[in-house]
């Protein structure tokens, strides 16, 4: 079989992709403080980026004759991203730094497939890969200015 490494991470990006919608959703349903009207809207745009990549990865591994996780067992199951109860007493602040640690494992994710695509000669993955990163990054550094840090990307 052809590109199995490449499927491997295109898998776990489907269920960490689901995760990383429901921690947006959470944080978008769960917002309260400054900022608030700015955030929220704000919100939708990463859910519907998220969720885009979610339908490109899993389309893309169809492709590659690979089966996508499908059901929300084999999503909590297989996601590396971590989940917790919604809670009111979160800061904004907190909410955004969670974010961030979920943007910061998938650009890794992301990486990983970019090393392992290009070492099984996988050039459209690949490139799926780089444009899926890059988007990251820029959400991890929007989110980074707005609590005022640095993006910290080559941290």
């Amino acid at each position: 079989m052809k590109f199995e490494k490449t499927k491997e991470v295109l898998n776990q990006l489907v269920a960490d992709l689901s995760q990383m919608s429901m921690v947006i959703h959470q944080t978008h349903w769960y917002m309260r403080g400054p900022g608030f009207l700015t955030l929220h809207p704000m919100m939708d745009d990463f859910m519907d980026d998220v969720n885009d990549q979610l339908d490109e990865i899993s389309e893309r591994l169809i492709t590659l004759d690979g089966s996508p996780y499908s059901t929300l067992h084999e999503m909590a199951e297989q996601t590396k991203i971590p989940d917790e109860v919604g809670r009111w007493d979160r800061t904004m602040e907190e909410c955004l730094a969670t974010l961030v640690d979920g943007y910061r494992y998938l650009a890794d994710l992301y990486q990983k497939g970019i090393e392992v695509s290009g070492e099984e000669g996988d050039d459209p993955t690949q490139d799926i890969f780089i444009e899926f990163k890059t988007a990251t990054e820029k959400r991890i550094w929007m989110i980074q200015a707005h609590l005022g840090k640095a993006p910290e990307i080559d941290a």
